[in-house]
């Protein structure tokens, strides 16, 4: 099988690519993800689904069934080594073994099989909870996701400026800091490729701010980043929407007519635009749906004490006002 794909990649190359993304390494982004189950009904396919984008690009996503943030992640292999860019939401191998599926997938066997770094777009638990299942092993290097190890092991020295390399071998992937969404959130960008992995920085779904101002000026860094550079596609860390634009209900675990994955380097350059009308609790604005859930929450919160408190005074008063009735009727 493995020979087959190499030579349908090399007709590929032979062909050529579009003329916007001359010079990038082509593949196919023709992948129907899997609608996840209704009404509790069992799950159709495996745990993991994986899309080959061609033989040096994998694509992973978890089962909706499983969990309903079925997070992506993506391995790109090199000559050298390869890089695994986020983990999932799931521990469990027995549940979802995301340690096996991918070393299924790298060159190799036994003490050859070639080398992996396992690097998160963010340290939410989404994108880390399979990191035990690649600790340990040989031959694998686990990057923790918390700010200080992130900018040790890429050498960042002036977070949030500057751009780190990672060199897998005839494939060098830029990483960019974009804290915003998460302290420590980075945004990868593929050369050979030309695809920018945003995790949830940048996805066809809910932007959840954590710090706006950070926000903003990440933005602006990787929007000046890609203006002058070909982007093939930007691949986020989740899918929100359907075909129509409209987002699917909190936490569902069923997307049916779910829209592609992919978004493009037009959204890039749109979104710091759309970040500067956002009104720090909830903006539609273009096809970004922008919101600060922990604003939401204070605000509820907020509500909830300040109506309790008047529910309080008021049975108060009432009480007082029934003790006074019942003594003045004696």
């Amino acid at each position: 099988m493995k020979p087959l794909l190499h030579a349908l990649f090399a007709l590929g190359l032979c062909l050529g690519p579009t003329p916007a993304w001359a010079g990038l390494t082509a593949g196919s982004m023709d992948v129907k993800w899997d609608a996840g189950a209704k009404d509790g009904k069992p799950r159709a396919h495996a745990p993991i689904q994986v899309h080959s984008y061609n033989p040096q690009t994998f694509i992973l996503r978890e089962n909706l069934s499983d969990t309903w943030e079925a997070p992506f992640m993506y391995l790109l292999v090199g000559s050298k080594q390869a890089l695994l860019i986020d983990t999932g939401d799931i521990a469990d191998p027995k549940v979802m073994p995301i340690e096996e599926a991918v070393m299924a997938l790298l060159p190799g066997e036994g003490p050859s099989k070639m080398p992996l770094i396992v690097v998160h777009s963010h340290g939410h638990l989404d994108h880390r909870e399979g990191d035990a299942q690649f600790e340990n092993h040989p031959g694998v290097q686990v990057v923790p996701a918390d700010l200080e190890h992130v900018k040790k092991h890429f050498g960042f020295s002036g977070w949030p400026n500057g751009v780190a390399e990672v060199d897998l071998g005839d494939r060098v992937i830029d990483v960019l800091p974009a804290p915003g969404h998460h302290p420590a959130h980075v945004v990868f960008y593929d050369r050979n490729t030309g695809m920018l992995f945003s995790g949830d920085f940048l996805l066809p779904g809910r932007l959840l701010v954590d710090d706006i101002g950070p926000y903003r000026a990440s933005a602006q860094r990787i929007a000046s980043f890609v203006k002058d550079r070909p982007v093939s596609y930007v691949l986020g860390g989740h899918i929100e929407k359907n075909q129509a634009g409209e987002l699917f209900p909190w936490q569902s675990t069923y997307h049916p007519d779910e829209r592609p994955l992919q978004l493009t380097k037009a959204e890039v350059l749109a979104l710091p635009a759309a970040l500067q009308q956002f009104n720090g609790f909830y903006t539609e604005t273009g096809n970004f749906v922008i919101e600060n859930p922990m604003r939401f929450l204070i605000v509820f919160a907020t509500a909830f004490i300040l109506g309790l408190t008047g529910f309080g005074v008021w049975l108060y008063r009432f009480i007082r006002r029934r003790r006074r009735g019942s003594i003045a009727m004696l």
